[in-house]
């Protein structure tokens, strides 16, 4: 099986499907891994850390996005805005993972169907105890508490914390998190 790590194609995505410790386990599994040329770069992963765990570097968009099986972040583009069209790209009958955003994108599902790709949504994986493993919400959410307080700090014109000092003592921000689920929790433990 062959599977395709693209580059994101949407402006502003740093974040890339998979890093090399994965790939790695991949290719021990017999895969073919084929990573897009500079797919990890934004996140701290060279081409070269790829090469490493075994994968193939492929500098044509398109033909990581043939791969049996791809992995991405974002749903897959469909030429709007400037941007390729990945879905056109896509092997017919192959398979895709990615957050997909089904409910607000449905002719996205539409072509994917039409093209006959199995597409698995991720954020549609249920967040249960037998599913823990393959949670890619819970891990986002995580990142999102920890910089909304980190953002908060820096917006704010006070120290965010309590200080204790020679020159005296600074009480701590107050601080109002909406929410206890997963985001709010690290929000919570940040601030």
């Amino acid at each position: 099986m062959k599977v395709g790590i693209p580059k994101e194609v949407f402006p502003g995505e740093t974040r890339v499907a998979l890093i090399p410790d994965t790939i790695k386990l991949l290719v021990k599994k017999g895969a073919e891994v084929v990573v897009e040329s500079g797919a990890g770069a934004a996140a701290s992963h060279p081409d070269e850390a790829y090469r490493a765990a075994g994968a193939t570097v492929e500098a044509r968009h398109e033909a990581v996005l043939a791969a049996d099986l791809v992995l991405k972040l974002q749903p897959p583009a469909m030429g709007e805005a400037g941007l390729p069209d990945e879905v056109g790209a896509l092997k017919e009958g192959g398979a895709l993972i990615a957050f997909l955003q089904p409910f607000a994108r449905r002719e996205l599902l539409q072509r994917l169907a039409a093209r006959n790709v199995t597409a698995m949504s991720m954020e549609l994986v249920p967040r249960i105890t037998r599913a823990q493993a393959m949670d890619a919400l819970s891990s986002m959410a995580t990142v999102a508490g920890y910089k909304a307080v980190l953002l908060a700090a820096n917006a704010f014109p006070r120290f965010f914390p309590m200080f204790m000092t020679a020159a005296g003592t600074f009480p701590p921000a107050r601080a109002l998190i909406l929410g206890a689920g997963v985001a709010g929790l690290q929000a919570v433990a940040t601030a």
